[in-house]
């Protein structure tokens, strides 16, 4: 039996990420559940103080085939380099140039939306495609690849 995976984030202000990876990815914020026309109601209606209505958003595939990404706020700020990152597949399909090209578009973009562009490694045939390192308004590593 397969499972599904849930990527979640520990980070300081969620609703900021979720909104950063749902445009990064093309994803939304997770919609509130049925009956309520926002968030903010049905945390209030559920009794959840204001102070804790920006502690756990989350971000999905409107086609319902990606993972969840979960945002959980954690009191600490990020200390050292991911162990684990996403890779987000720019142009898994190009090669050379147009793939590097398609690369830099996407890093504009996501530059754009408040992410950080660290390094460029170019191609290297026949194992290496090249890849952009990036870094979220948080400061975790990804790789446009």
């Amino acid at each position: 039996m397969s499972r599904t995976v849930q990527i979640t984030f520990d980070c300081g202000d969620p609703a900021a990420l979720a909104a950063f990876w749902a445009a990064a990815l093309h994803y939304q914020v997770q919609s509130p559940p049925p009956g309520f026309a926002s968030w903010d109601a049905a945390l209030e209606a559920w009794g959840v103080p204001p102070e804790h209505r920006n502690d756990a958003p989350a971000a999905v595939d409107p086609e319902g085939s990606g993972p969840r990404l979960f945002f959980q706020k954690v009191p600490e700020g990020k200390q050292a380099k991911n162990r684990v990152h996403l890779d987000v597949r720019a142009a898994p399909d190009l090669q050379g140039d147009a793939r590097m090209a398609a690369l830099e578009t996407e890093a504009e973009r996501l530059s754009g939306l408040g992410a950080t562009r660290e390094q460029r490694f170019e191609p290297e045939p026949p194992m290496g495609a090249g890849h952009i390192v990036m870094r979220d308004p948080e400061g975790n590593e990804f790789c446009l690849d």
